[in-house]
């Protein structure tokens, strides 16, 4: 079969579904799929069919949603760069989120916009194995800065708009306590905001590739969530819907990349032997750019193993499949089985964040192709 190519399994991705679908939070819970994590048409079907909901991180995702039949109030808009059909989208029935000062001024500016709109906060707070994955605190330009809420609400109030939704997105973990203070901090967030409905707490629910790392508990973490709001409901009387946005979570594990070795070669006694493959960062970017870690599974018969660094066919250094955990600048070798030219490679967990997330026509190679498997 064509190398390379992404494989998803429905089955493992349904089985996600059906996870969250089981979830449930004291006032609501509504679950957003990430479409950044993977776009791919059979998946965004897939989701849709199960009832769940999407995220959207850029007015054209938004668009692409509304062209394949998903309702504009089944899509949350959240984007770093300010829409480029925002009355479009917002009379489609897109649930609007501004994530800065100017994106709610082109809000207001809209004639027969919505009475309410949502409003994105960076809380001052930031999670991540590095600080590419940080999406909050003063070194990330997510959200409005937490100290210029009092303007952003007097806009809102001006022009007769409520603020009913309030988004946080800090990065990524597994540790439920570590989601509880994220929630903590939120919800003094949403105190000073008297008519928020819906806080969503965006997602970051981290999965387990390689080595040590943890996987997150969805179960544990909204119940965490569910405390929280439970104490903050007895204390302020207000009930509060929660939104998740588990997009890694949720296709990460139903999708391998499937290579071939292309090459093989070393760097002498005191060097490194290179495996070569037919992909690389074109099609796979994660490594290059956080110094994630991914399983490699070298698909032949044999017992023997031997130490290899996993590179990329890009005439770029930094094509590297096997860096040192969470630094790209580095390698590490793996262990695995003993391979020769034209052997398969797996690359597993790579269903989120790869094939949507690539350095597309880089060096002018093909992309991998995309098929599903049951």
């Amino acid at each position: 079969m064509q190398t390379p190519r992404y494989e998803y399994n429905r089955s493992r991705l349904n089985e996600r579904l059906e996870e969250l679908k089981s979830l449930s939070t004291p006032f609501g819970l509504t679950v957003r799929y990430a479409l950044k994590a993977n776009p791919h048409p059979e998946i965004i079907s897939l989701v849709s069919g199960a009832g769940i909901s999407f995220d959207a991180s850029s007015s054209y995702e938004a668009a692409e949603l509304l062209a394949q039949g998903i309702p504009g109030d089944r899509i949350s808009l959240s984007s770093q760069q300010s829409a480029h059909n925002l009355p479009e989208l917002l009379s489609g029935g897109v649930l609007y989120i501004a994530a800065s000062l100017n994106q709610l001024r082109q809000f207001l500016a809209v004639s027969g916009k919505p009475p309410t709109v949502g409003l994105r906060v960076n809380p001052d707070m930031g999670y991540g194995h590095n600080n590419r994955t940080s999406t909050g605190g003063p070194n990330s330009s997510f959200g409005i800065w937490h100290e210029y809420l009092p303007e952003a609400l007097e806009l809102a109030k001006a022009s007769g708009v409520i603020v009913d939704r309030l988004h946080i997105h800090v990065g990524s973990g597994a540790d439920p306590s570590v989601w509880g203070k994220v929630m903590e901090r939120a919800l003094t967030i949403v105190e000073l905001m008297p008519d928020v409905l819906s806080l969503n707490i965006g997602g970051g629910y981290k999965v387990h590739r390689y080595g040590d790392e943890k996987e997150s508990s969805l179960t544990d973490i909204v119940a965490e969530f569910s405390r929280h709001l439970i104490s903050f409901n007895e204390r302020t009387g207000r009930k509060i819907h929660l939104e998740l946005e588990p997009g890694t979570y949720l296709i990460a594990h139903a999708g391998t990349l499937v290579a071939s070795v292309d090459d093989i070669i070393d760097t002498g006694s005191a060097g490194y032997t290179f495996l070569k493959l037919n992909t690389g960062m074109n099609d796979f970017l994660r490594s290059t750019l956080y110094g994630a870690q991914h399983e490699i599974e070298v698909v032949n018969d044999e017992t023997e193993t031997a130490d290899y660094v996993v590179v990329g066919h890009n005439c770029e250094s930094g094509d590297l499949l096997t860096p040192v955990n969470g630094n790209p600048e580095e390698i590490e070798p793996r262990t695995l089985k003993k391979a020769h030219i034209g052997d398969e490679v797996r690359i597993k967990d790579a269903g989120a964040y790869c094939a949507s997330m690539r350095a597309k026509g880089y060096n002018s190679f093909p992309e991998a192709v995309e098929i599903f498997v049951d």
